[in-house]
């Protein structure tokens, strides 16, 4: 049986494979980061010489976010001379942080906010964003890009497919119950550590008013190709039933109205603490991979080389969940290079359609008081 607890196996492949492979997610948080930036000069910060903590929620090995946080640090360095800043990197226990200091402190080669915002210090907390992280009423800014997705359980098994977007009716339900429970946990985490005034920035994968989602936005459904090829190895019995059925992505997938309910609703206990909804709007990001196929003419092969790691970034801990853990890791290895060989032969094959284009709703939320 596929282990339940999300936190038990789930983190982004390390080594800085993930900033590598995931240049969408970046290209995300730069294209937006005008939204933290105008929180921030909403926020009027005072120029008294106390901590400004930021958190970044859910950061894998913070490279995407790295540019972002540039331009947002720069920006409150001007507004506040005085303040040190205390940027505070979580995600889950099993992330690579040794990759995410290196990359932070400019050892990887990238350019780095340590080298032109002084005053700054970086820290990493191996904390669920389900959790409490930082001490009651000591937060500035918290932020979270591409990952309040994650659900802290898998609460069914979805029959005859991985990801909640291709289940039935009830397996939907259920997914979505346990994704509007575990938001509104997280929602009054961050509410409980914000000091007043302060802002929340939440760049979250959900389902935008055209029913699009991450990978699934007119052309090959990235999860339909997902659960195809793990049904076709089941069947031609290099994986077994039990371990189809309980390969599941811990995800759940939103609407926008399902984000924004419990910000509006004064029976909430988020409304009750004292969050409210500044700004939400959708955007689509276009997959870095295919446009640069599409429109500087590549080869079929070379972009299905490039494209599939950046779906194996994040996806690859789920699978290789799914597999028995009696299986020699070895054999495991082999399994999973198997499934992602088969992706890049068949986008290799027929490169029409396959995208991941990025589907986010943007939410940016103020503590009252």
């Amino acid at each position: 049986m596929a282990r339940e607890d999300t936190t038990e196996f789930m983190a982004m492949k390390g080594a800085g494979y993930y900033s590598k492979a995931t240049i969408g997610a970046k290209h995300v948080m730069d294209n937006a980061a005008e939204l933290v930036l105008g929180a921030v000069d909403r926020m009027a910060p005072a120029d008294d010489g106390s901590v400004f903590r930021v958190t970044d929620m859910g950061a894998a090995d913070g490279g995407t976010s790295l540019g972002m946080w540039g331009q947002v640090l720069g920006h409150i360095r001007a507004l506040t001379p005085s303040r040190p800043i205390e940027i505070i990197y979580t995600d889950l226990p099993r992330n690579d942080f040794s990759q995410t200091f290196r990359i932070v402190h400019g050892q990887t080669g990238e350019e780095t906010f340590m080298n032109s915002v002084p005053d700054v210090y970086p820290l990493a907390s191996a904390t669920s964003f389900h959790l409490a992280i930082v001490p009651r009423g000591t937060l500035d800014l918290g932020f979270s890009a591409t990952a309040s997705h994650y659900i802290t359980a898998v609460p069914c098994t979805i029959a005859g497919h991985v990801h909640m977007v291709g289940g039935n009716p009830q397996e939907r339900a259920a997914f979505e119950d346990k994704g509007a429970a575990d938001w509104e946990t997280m929602l009054v985490r961050r509410a409980e550590e914000m000091k007043p005034g302060a802002r929340l920035c939440l760049f979250n994968f959900g389902i935008d008013e055209a029913g699009r989602y991450l990978g699934n936005t007119g052309g090959v459904n990235m999860f339909d190709t997902f659960a195809q090829l793990w049904q076709g190895m089941r069947d031609e019995g290099l994986i077994t039933g039990d371990e189809f059925t309980n390969t599941n992505f811990p995800q759940c997938y939103r609407t926008q109205s399902q984000f924004v309910a419990p910000l509006n609703d004064p029976e909430s206990p988020v409304y009750q603490a004292g969050l409210r909804l500044e700004h939400v709007e959708s955007r689509v990001v276009r997959c870095p991979f295919e446009q640069d196929f599409t429109e500087n003419g590549g080869k079929p092969a070379d972009f299905a080389r490039d494209y599939i790691p950046t779906l194996r970034s994040w996806s690859e801990p789920t699978f290789a969940n799914g597999l028995n853990p009696e299986r020699p890791a070895a054999e495991k290895a082999d399994i999973i290079n198997n499934f992602y060989q088969r992706y890049q032969d068949m986008v290799a094959a027929d490169p029409t359609g396959h995208a991941m284009d990025y589907v986010h709703i943007y939410l940016v939320c103020r503590k009252e008081g």
